[in-house]
């Protein structure tokens, strides 16, 4: 079998890695496989509170690895979640983290969202950010004035 056009997958494998990495060290956690699963928990919880649509798009920006985390077990019909609070953002959260938990699990979301506002198009974020409660908007960290003005531009 010809490796042509397997490259993809390579370098799918190889982002993934580059993203658990980053945030690995943003958390300050020495430990790949829980920041991993962190990642994993954050995306799903998020893909679960937007609507289809947003979910969608969202989803597409991720690499391809991380896109399959993503969608695996959606249920787009059962999005978004109700009821849509801070508190239960941030429980569904803790409740994929019982065996180990989360010390700090509102600042340790807020990492997530950091990377995902750094890695994916500024203009899915703010579509996504808006579609969620002003509550939980509050836990994704303002990107730097910089990025800001250039995206006001573009609108």
């Amino acid at each position: 079998m010809s490796t042509s056009g397997l490259e993809s997958i390579g370098r799918t494998v190889q982002l993934t890695y580059i993203w658990i990495d980053d945030l690995d060290v943003r958390l300050g956690w020495r430990n790949k496989q829980r920041s991993y699963r962190l990642l994993r928990v954050v995306l799903q919880t998020l893909r679960d509170w937007l609507p289809i649509n947003e979910a969608a798009h969202l989803g597409a920006q991720l690499p391809e690895l991380l896109r399959g985390a993503y969608y695996e077990h959606w249920r787009p019909a059962t999005t978004p979640a109700k009821p849509r609070h801070r508190a239960d953002f941030v429980a569904h959260i803790d409740r994929a983290f019982q065996a180990d938990p989360l010390q700090f699990t509102a600042d340790e979301i807020t990492t997530v969202l950091g990377l995902l506002s750094e890695k994916l198009e500024a203009g899915e974020i703010r579509k996504a950010q808006h579609v969620l409660p002003a509550d939980v908007r509050a836990l994704w960290p303002a990107p730097p004035q910089a990025a800001w003005s250039a995206l006001e531009e573009g609108l």
